[in-house]
């Protein structure tokens, strides 16, 4: 599978379990790091954990792809999936606000646009 499909992907498992404001960054042109980050947002410790088992398990069942590489935690609100071509970070909105991604790599061409806004009760 090529790293934009896998990108793609990664948004649309994520998006499976609700995640919150949803980037897929192109850096091919940025880093070598990798082609494409995912970045996206859980409200909670139990809602990261669906998100990353979204993602890790459907990629593993469906296609065989295991990360490469898996950093941080629940706890400390940021995790990093590591697929090589793809690097996938699930945050916390207050540790994403912290770090800003986004901005860092400003430069980066977002891949489409999606988000899930919070519906009021």
């Amino acid at each position: 599978m090529d790293s934009k499909k896998l990108a793609l992907l990664c948004r649309k498992l994520a998006d499976n379990k609700k995640a919150e404001d949803i980037v897929v960054l192109d850096m091919r042109k940025l880093s070598t790091v990798a082609d494409y980050f995912v970045i996206a947002s859980a409200t909670s410790e139990p809602h990261m954990r669906a998100v990353l088992e979204e993602v890790t398990e459907k990629l593993e069942q469906d296609h065989g792809l295991r990360p490469y590489g898996v950093d941080g935690h629940q706890s400390t609100g940021w995790v990093v999936l590591d697929y090589f071509d793809v690097i996938v970070h699930v945050m916390r909105q207050d540790v994403r606000q912290h770090y800003d991604l986004e901005s860092l790599w400003g430069d980066a061409p977002r891949v489409g646009v999606r988000t899930r806004r919070k519906v009021a009760p």
